[in-house]
């Protein structure tokens, strides 16, 4: 955790001068939930006459990462003001950002004496430089002395490239093992120190450095993308030196920190099968390009993904066939919902790589995302075709079948996968079952879904999402009660900032009546997650009960402006012109367990028989009033109209039970 913060703390101070020149909009950058597609509609460019026209439009351009057209709106601009540096800086940025390296860089040429934006046009040079095999040349530009550690981590590595490319190999060792700075430099400095033991043919050395990143577990949550390099590279190592059996001892450590990883099973295949993989560095410029893709990769969360982008772009100038460069990227684009560019990302990675497949795995999840959802079906369904024993296919298909709503494919997809995994999975495989269990509760199999949310909770104890589900569908049917809570408020414990899981908690506690613990666990779940259409409308619901309805009206009408789903529209409607119905306060009382069938007077008999002769709903296992009226009107909240129809209810409406026929109210009822 300390190693993960000092990392945020440096990137502040290294990025600045990285991105100095980026527009306001992308130094503070989106979120994925902020970021505007890349799919922009096509304007003229030619129509724009002015130059505060173009500089206007090119900065919205760059804004909503639309480089193409901000590329093209800067040099508008630049012919009407051809002297304008901050234009010209951006200008190069958004080239470099674009992937047009080559442009990019003889705009860095010209403006490499710009102390704004020296940072850029130094590394972008010196890689250029390293193109063209001019090492001597590229290590004379990487000079870098200011203070800050992690432009100076970034230079040092690539300086000892530069040497190791003009043939001075144990000099560049030498360098890297020698680096010194903070703790969190060690899962760099031991990488790449094996990567360049590894080309210059010193096993040793090799060998010595890349086990020590597999033995750092810290260094591997802080930079998880270079831990996996390593593991790939220590095996691929062990098997060019014939060792086969070290080669799968290497991958099995990887395993034990990222189970079921799609890269380590195809190299596992390729060393059983006898063959001697290439290096991930067989050259220096893909070692470079290494350095900058594995910074990149530790600094990749919400808010720097601008800076990501730029790392990895110049780190695919040297190594434009690099998977986990293209992969990296093609996350990137997709959390910004930059789909087709996502797609292009995948569709370059080389057939011959080990990440080919998680590459296909992420096109078909990104086909779905466009809408393209019968081909995301067909590919990922050709995936699990083409390798069966390959788990991640399953969740990508079943992903997309929980989207689309196909709960009968989805768990039979999940059926098929538990077949494979067969009578003894690991704990990693608990998310299997979950989503087993999850497309079972929707078919309305409880007695199918349970066993699978148990199996998933067994393999893995504390997983919140799991003790979340099992939980809330307890409370919901009238189950377990005090259990589900439990449950439910451990994973608010687990998890104490997921909006999400505290709306749970509070919605449980409405549903049994316990109106103001639900307001306050509602109102710190509005807080977590404010603007979401349903906690807004349940913490609406639980205001009305506890007599606050001025405050229910306005969470509705936040509930109506925050995008609900279609469905929920005329139920929020409904209750922002009439409230909720009356509650006795009997329905407020804790619910029992499943109960018998109790003995009913003869006027109840009587009601119950000419429900027979009339429309009625015989209950089913695991059912409550408040399921029976959601599936019958499409609002939990009519569950009242069901117990005036049904006068036996009213001594208690909690103690359904199984077989009993309930008379279903008219809408004169």
């Amino acid at each position: 955790m300390r190693q993960r913060l000092a990392i945020r703390l440096l990137a502040g101070t290294a990025l600045a001068f990285l991105v100095g020149v980026l527009p306001t909009s992308l130094v503070h950058a989106q979120t994925a939930d902020e970021a505007k597609p890349a799919q922009v509609e096509s304007f003229d460019i030619e129509s724009v006459d002015s130059f505060s026209g173009a500089l206007l439009a090119a900065r919205t351009a760059d804004a909503d990462r639309d480089y193409e057209n901000a590329i093209a709106l800067y040099k508008k601009a630049l012919s009407y003001s051809p002297n304008e540096l901050d234009i010209q800086e951006r200008l190069m940025i958004a080239l470099f950002m674009n992937g047009d390296f080559d442009e990019g860089v003889a705009l860095a040429e010209e403006l490499k004496s710009d102390e704004a934006v020296e940072r850029v046009t130094a590394v972008a040079r010196a890689l250029e430089a390293m193109r063209k095999g001019d090492f001597a040349g590229a290590e004379k530009i990487l000079n870098y002395s200011g203070p800050n550690d992690l432009d100076r981590l970034m230079n040092q590595l690539l300086v000892a490239w530069t040497k190791a490319g003009a043939g001075q190999g144990k000099e560049a060792l030498a360098l890297v093992e020698g680096l010194e700075g903070p703790d969190w430099y060690g899962i760099f400095k031991h990488y790449n120190a094996g990567a360049i033991a590894a080309m210059i043919g010193d096993a040793d050395a090799a060998r010595r450095n890349f086990s020590d990143v597999l033995t750092d577990k810290s260094g591997a949550a802080t930079a998880p993308d270079t831990f996996t390099r390593a593991v790939i590279s220590l095996a691929t190592l062990e098997a060019r030196e014939g060792n086969k059996q070290k080669a799968l001892d290497a991958i099995s450590l990887g395993d034990e920190m990222i189970s079921n990883f799609a890269p380590f099973k195809a190299l596992r295949e390729r060393i059983n099968a006898g063959d001697k993989p290439e290096l991930l560095a067989a050259t220096a410029a893909q070692g470079a390009a290494g350095v900058l893709f594995s910074i990149g990769g530790a600094l990749n969360r919400d808010g720097a993904e601008d800076t990501v982008m730029l790392y990895l772009q110049l780190a695919r100038a040297l190594d434009p066939t690099s998977a986990d460069t293209l992969i990296l990227l093609g996350g990137i684009a997709e959390n910004a919902k930059q789909t087709e560019r996502a797609i292009q990302f995948y569709s370059q990675v080389p057939p011959t790589s080990p990440m080919r497949r998680l590459s296909e795995l992420q096109l078909g999840l990104t086909l779905a995302q466009t809408g393209k959802v019968d081909e995301a079906r067909q590919h990922l369904k050709s995936l699990i075709d083409s390798d069966p024993s390959d788990i991640r296919s399953y969740l990508a298909y079943g992903s997309v079948l929980s989207d689309a709503k196909d709960y009968p494919a989805m768990a039979a997809n999940y059926d098929k996968a538990v077949e494979v995994i067969g009578p003894n999975p690991a704990k990693g495989y608990w998310s299997i079952f979950f989503q087993r269990g999850i497309a079972y509760e929707r078919l309305k199999k409880w007695d199918q879904a349970e066993p699978n949310f148990r199996k998933a909770l067994e393999l893995n104890p504390d997983q919140p999402q799991v003790l979340n589900y099992l939980g809330y569908s307890w409370v919901d049917m009238n189950r377990n009660l005090e259990e589900g809570l439990d449950m439910i408020r451990k994973a608010v414990e687990l998890r104490p900032d997921d909006g999400y899981i505290v709306d749970s908690l509070g919605w449980a506690y409405y549903r049994l009546g316990r109106f103001d613990e639900a307001v306050r666990e509602l109102e710190r779940a509005i807080e977590l997650r404010a603007g979401d259409a349903t906690i807004n409308d349940h913490l609406g619901d639980a205001y009305w009960r506890v007599g606050r309805k001025l405050e229910a009206t306005y969470q509705w009408k936040r509930a109506l402006i925050s995008k609900p789903d279609l469905a929920e529209i005329p139920k929020i409607e409904a209750k922002l012109k009439d409230g909720l119905p009356e509650t006795a306060p009997e329905v407020a009382a804790k619910g029992g367990e499943a109960a018998k069938p109790p003995v009913m007077t003869d006027a109840e008999k009587g009601t119950a028989a000419a429900a027979a002769d009339g429309d009625s709903y015989t209950v089913k296992s695991g059912d409550s009033l408040w399921n029976i009226a959601t599936e019958a009107f499409g609002d939990g909240q009519r569950f009242i109209d069901l117990i005036n129809a049904n006068p036996s209810l009213k001594r208690n409406p909690d103690r359904i039970f199984p077989g009993q026929q309930l008379k279903m109210p008219t809408v004169g009822d």
